[in-house]
């Protein structure tokens, strides 16, 4: 049965000389494999460029229940990028985007709120105004509303240090226990709170994005079981230094 959805492209693995298994998350199905035939030859029907990572779509679908392995009828852009693959700063954000949801996001149930936050960011960092340097850590603390693990949020002047395995703010340095300081909690609880619209009334020094970032992601490895390093943090702290 061919059923439409809209997609993000998250991963593409080749299969054989000529074809591609790619997982989307999509907005009907959630998290799914698809496999593009013939992708590789002259005159494929598909065109490469298409399965690029964070590449939103509007497909066509063959999707059969208790099937691991789905076709695809069509598919096209559903929102080309005007600016992301022209400023490697953005390039770079979407890099770290992707790898993070790829390592995170694994039900196939679909989520119609994740997939609106996720094609919300996609478009609001394609914007010409898009603020690029808070970016990576706002995506990550409201990415984590979605898997389960938002922190509390209950900072205060009294209630100032963030308990990283617990995920509250609290008043006194604990003594085995990682944390973030007061400064490293205030920018952490103001991008917690806040609104896309309110990033760039934010400021945040680039050593303390740095760590804060560093910080953050060792939440996520506190908090979801098999989650791993990753690779772009690096290349973000070069290209947004």
């Amino acid at each position: 049965m061919i059923h439409k959805t809209r997609g993000i492209v998250l991963h593409s693995v080749k299969y054989s000389e000529t074809s591609l298994v790619v997982k989307i998350y999509t907005d009907v199905f959630g998290l799914q494999s698809y496999m593009v035939k013939g992708i590789r030859k002259a005159h494929s029907r598909f065109s490469p460029a298409l399965f690029q990572p964070m590449s939103v779509l509007d497909m066509a679908v063959y999707h059969k229940e208790k099937t691991s392995l789905h076709s695809l009828k069509d598919v096209h852009f559903s929102f080309p990028y005007q600016t992301i693959p022209f400023d490697i700063r953005k390039t770079s954000v979407a890099f770290f985007m992707n790898e993070l949801l790829y390592r995170t996001i694994r039900e196939e149930e679909p989520d119609q709120p994740l997939f609106d936050f996720l094609l919300e960011a996609c478009t609001r960092l394609d914007k010409p105004s898009a603020t690029v340097w808070l970016f990576p850590l706002y995506f990550s603390i409201q990415l984590s509303r979605f898997l389960g693990f938002m922190p509390h949020a209950e900072f205060s002047s009294a209630r100032s240090i963030f308990y990283l395995k617990e995920g509250i703010f609290q008043e006194n340095i604990p003594e085995k226990e990682e944390y973030l300081d007061p400064e490293l909690a205030g920018y952490f609880h103001s991008l917690l709170i806040c609104s896309w619209d309110d990033l760039d009334r934010i400021t945040i020094p680039s050593p303390a994005r740095g760590k804060l970032l560093e910080k953050i992601l060792h939440y996520y490895q506190l908090h979801m079981s098999g989650f791993t390093g990753l690779q772009s943090p690096a290349i973000l702290h070069t290209i947004l230094s």
